[in-house]
C-alpha cells in the first residue's frame, strides 16, 4: 500500500502516538480504512476529494484575476515563470533597493535567482538571508518570500522600522530554492518535494535538499535510498542548487549575520540544532529571538507557534540548511514551518495567503531587530 507522508516526512519518525497526515490513492483509501478500523487506529478524513482541492486551487484561474491594481497579484500561488517576471520586473522598477543576481544553475539548467534587498548606504553592511521553497510542494513559502519583498518596497518610504531595516543591513531573499521541483510541482505532481535530479541506477528522480547539506550528512533522519522522500542524495552538496547556495553563503559568511528558512507545515520556530540533541553556544541569545518572535506573530491572529531546538520541537534531521548555516559561522540560523498544522496541509488555499503571511512578517521584522540590537 503507497502512502505518500505529508507529516512527518518518513516512517522513522513515526512511533505510538504520533498524529501522521498521510495522502492515500482513491483506490487504496477502500483498503486502508478498514485496516485503520481493525487495527484500532483512529483516523479522520481531512480533506476527501484531494483532486478536487488542488483543482480549486490551480485549476481554472483566469489571468486576470492574478492581477491585483498593482499589477501583481501577492494573494495568489504563482508559476515559476510569473515569479521571474516579477523578479525581473522589480530589479528594473526599483533599482535603487533592489539588485537581481543568480547564484548559479539548477540542475535542469534554470537560473537560481537572488534578490538583493537595500540601500547602498555604506561600503560594509551586516546581510539577513531568506530563502523559500527548499521542498517544492510547500508553496506557502514563495509566497511568502514575495510577500516580504512587496512590504520592504510599499512599506519603505512610510515606516520608520522597516526604513531603518533597509538602512542598517541587506537582505538576500531567494523567493524559490528548488526551481526544477517547483516548477513540477506545477506541471506534473503537486505534491513533489525533491529536486529533480536524475539517478542512474534507480528509477527514481530528486534529491531531498534540505538533507543533502555537509553537517552530519545523511545520518539520523536521512535516506539512503534513492526512492525516499528524505533521500540524501550521492553525497553532501550533490545538489547544484544546495552547492550554489553554500559557495554563496560560504563566501559572504562574515558578512550574513542571520539565515532564514521558509518551509510547511506546522506552526513552528526552529532553531538548532536539527541533527543532535545539544545545545547551542548562544543559545540564550536565539531562544529570546525566538520567543520574542512567536509572541510578535501572534499578536496578529491568535496563532500560537511552538519553537524550540528543531531535534528536539519537531525530530532529529542530518543536513539541514540550517545547521549548515549555523556551523558555518552565521549566529542566528532559524527555520519557519509556517501554516497550518494539517487541516489543510500542503494546500493551503490562497485565502491564507494574507494572514500567513501578514503574521510571520511580524515574527521577521522582530527577528531583524533582535539582530541589530547585537546579542550573540
Amino acid at each position: 500500500l503507497q502512502v505518500d507522508l505529508w507529516q512527518p516526512s518518513s516512517p522513522f519518525y513515526i512511533v505510538e502516538g504520533t498524529v501522521t497526515d498521510v495522502r492515500v490513492p482513491q483506490n487504496a483509501s477502500q483498503s486502508l480504512l478498514p485496516y485503520l478500523q481493525q487495527a484500532n487506529i483512529p483516523y479522520t478524513v481531512l480533506i476527501s476529494d484531494l483532486q478536487k482541492a488542488i483543482e480549486n486551487q490551480t485549476g481554472l484561474r483566469s489571468h486576470r484575476n492574478r492581477r491585483s491594481l498593482s499589477g501583481y497579484n501577492y494573494e495568489v500561488y504563482h508559476s515559476l515563470e510569473e515569479i521571474e517576471g516579477w523578479m525581473h520586473h522589480l530589479n528594473k522598477t526599483h533599482s535603487d533597493l533592489v539588485h537581481m543576481f543568480s547564484v548559479g544553475k539548477s540542475y535542469e539548467g534554470r537560473p537560481l535567482f537572488v534578490l538583493k534587498l537595500g540601500k547602498r548606504s555604506r561600503p560594509y553592511k551586516k546581510a539577513v538571508w531568506i530563502d523559500c521553497g527548499i521542498h517544492a510542494r510547500e508553496w506557502i513559502g514563495p509566497a511568502f518570500c514575495q510577500w516580504f519583498v512587496k512590504e520592504a518596497l510599499q512599506t519603505y518610504q512610510t515606516d520608520p522600522a522597516m526604513r531603518k531595516m533597509l538602512t542598517q543591513l541587506y537582505f538576500y531573499v531567494m523567493p524559490v530554492f528548488n526551481v526544477d521541483g517547483y516548477h513540477f510541482s506545477w506541471t506534473n505532481d503537486r505534491f513533489w518535494r525533491k529536486t529533480r535530479s536524475k539517478n542512474t541506477r534507480f528509477r527514481c528522480h530528486g534529491v531531498d535538499a534540505n538533507r543533502n547539506w555537509k553537517v552530519k550528512w545523511c545520518d539520523e533522519g536521512a535516506s539512503y535510498h534513492p526512492c525516499d522522500d528524505t533521500y540524501c542524495g550521492p553525497f553532501p552538496e550533490s545538489e547544484p542548487e544546495v552547492k550554489a547556495v553554500a559557495h554563496f553563503l560560504r563566501k559572504h559568511r562574515k558578512q550574513i549575520k542571520a539565515y532564514l528558512s521558509f518551509h510547511a507545515y506546522a506552526q513552528m520556530l526552529l532553531y538548532p540544532y536539527s541533527y543532535k540533541y545539544a545545545t547551542i553556544p548562544n543559545f540564550s541569545c536565539v531562544e529570546l529571538a525566538a520567543y520574542n518572535a512567536v509572541n510578535a506573530l501572534q499578536s496578529a491572529y491568535g496563532i500560537r507557534y511552538r519553537y524550540g531546538p528543531a531535534s528536539s520541537t519537531l525530530y532529529v534531521s542530518s543536513g539541514s540548511s540550517m545547521d549548515w548555516a549555523y556551523k558555518n559561522g552565521i549566529p542566528y540560523a532559524f527555520a519557519f514551518e509556517l501554516r497550518d498544522t494539517g487541516h489543510f496541509g500542503f494546500l493551503l488555499p490562497e485565502t491564507l495567503i494574507k494572514p500567513t503571511c501578514t503574521e510571520t512578517m511580524l515574527a521577521v521584522k522582530n527577528i531583524t531587530f533582535h539582530l541589530l540590537k547585537k546579542c550573540h
